[in-house]
């Protein structure tokens, strides 16, 4: 009996001590030490906040992080920086939570469906994703066609009705229940996402988001946009793009005709540099472009030491190729240049013609100065007081020849007519080196 006694104390004092080692599973799962990523998707969507978030998922990754949140707060952007991005939350083998904060429209509203799930703040909307051009009209068939099919896969791929994600890029669709008649696209409020099962759930903030996904305990990491990830963002952007270019183009061209290297030169190469800088931060520019673009300046500033052409025009496609190599939109490129191509053309027109004489660095391109009488400038002689003289004409006047007067032989010609050899000539008028003569009628030739 003892010893079943003993044997029952060391069991108790065993399992008491093995329930005081092993962890409680009753706790929630932050305690496990649980890393949440919160990534901010905010402004336009381009190419600067694709490179952002592939940075942001990558360090994520490399964490060992348990979900990915996606703050939304876009007014939507570029389509092809979205599929970027949805390609890229695709990849990652990490849960994404997109978090729709005030709203997600156009690509925001594609990169919200491509998450594992959606939760929205109460007064958030989601929709509203036609695909429209640089002008803002309705894209073409094929370009359509292409963002239809891509909105239905995000739907799709995640178990979502696809009706409403193509009513929310196709006004052809008709769901007036939803607010959206034929004509109008999609836009869905936080209730009606949670009532299509487009919403897993609707929160007031990112705290409540954490708690209900069971995360409110862990380690959260919210990334931050670098200062060189936002320069290259505003680079980037599709206004700003050609803005840089003008500037760019305008003040190359400027110090082209100005003496040694000021101020339209050095705003010109920065802008440049600027536009290659933003794009190769987000990623769209490698070395090769910045390069080529440096070759052609190089063979253009040769033109002027190795006359010809050919060097400058190899200079000029240079510099062109290596702007089309940094952006992987060559349409957009070809719009961009045309616009800073128009640009510079009136701004020089202007600058030259109306600012020229006004303003002291356009007294060193344009030439003000003119060789006139009023300065003691003489272009050719003025035989003005030949006039009234008489003589003869030395060869026939047809209407010009030589003719004899006050005993010098001068070149002259008549008003038109024709005078023969040895007839009486009178000036009429003298303009600079030019004699005007007339003949004489009734009068006897020299013989």
């Amino acid at each position: 009996m003892k010893r079943f006694r003993l044997t029952l104390y060391i069991s108790l004092l065993i399992l008491s001590l093995a329930l005081t080692i092993l962890p409680d599973n009753s706790h929630s799962s932050s305690d496990s030490n649980d890393i949440v990523y919160v990534i901010p998707v905010e402004s336009t969507v381009e190419k600067g906040l694709s490179s952002f978030l592939d940075r942001s998922i990558t360090e994520a990754e490399d964490a060992n992080a348990d979900v990915i949140i996606l703050d939304i707060y876009t007014p939507g952007g570029a389509v092809d920086a979205a599929g970027d991005i949805g390609k890229r939350i695709n990849a990652t083998k990490i849960p994404v939570v997109a978090f729709v904060n005030n709203q997600a429209l156009s690509a925001g509203a594609y990169i919200a469906l491509n998450a594992d799930a959606i939760y929205m703040t109460p007064d958030s909307t989601m929709g509203s994703a036609a695909i429209i051009d640089q002008q803002g009209n309705t894209a073409g068939k094929k370009a359509e066609s292409f963002w239809f099919a891509a909105m239905k896969t995000a739907a799709e791929q995640n178990g979502r009705d696809p009706i409403f994600a193509l009513a929310m890029a196709d006004a052809d669709i008709d769901l007036p229940e939803y607010g959206a008649g034929k004509g109008d696209l999609l836009t869905l409020t936080a209730s009606q996402a949670v009532e299509v099962k487009y919403s897993e759930g609707t929160v007031a903030n990112l705290d409540a988001l954490l708690s209900k996904l069971g995360y409110k305990d862990a380690i959260v990491e919210k990334m931050e946009v670098a200062f060189a990830e936002k320069l290259a963002r505003f680079i980037t952007n599709p206004i700003v793009v050609p803005i840089l270019l003008s500037i760019g183009s305008l003040g190359l061209v400027l110090e082209l005709y100005s003496p040694g290297f000021g101020i339209p030169g050095i705003m010109g190469v920065s802008s440049l540099l600027l536009f290659f800088y933003g794009h190769m931060v987000a990623g769209l520019a490698g070395m090769e472009s910045l390069i080529l673009f440096v070759v052609g300046v190089v063979l253009i500033l040769l033109e002027f030491f190795i006359p010809g052409g050919i060097i400058g025009l190899i200079g000029f496609g240079a510099i062109l190729t290596s702007l089309f190599i940094a952006t992987d939109n060559v349409t957009y490129m070809a719009l961009s240049l045309l616009i800073a191509i128009g640009v510079t053309i009136m701004a020089s027109i202007i600058l030259f013609k109306v600012f020229g004489k006004r303003i002291n660095i356009f007294r060193k391109i344009i030439l003000s100065d003119s060789t006139n009488t009023e300065k003691g400038y003489v272009s050719n002689v003025n035989r003005i007081e030949l006039v009234g003289n008489e003589g003869f004409a030395l060869t026939s006047l047809r209407p010009s020849g030589t003719a004899l007067i006050n005993d010098e032989r001068l070149d002259v010609v008549t008003e038109g007519n024709y005078i023969q050899q040895n007839s009486k000539v009178v000036v009429v008028k003298t303009e600079g080196s030019r004699i005007v003569v007339r003949e004489i009628k009734n009068s006897e030739a020299m013989k």
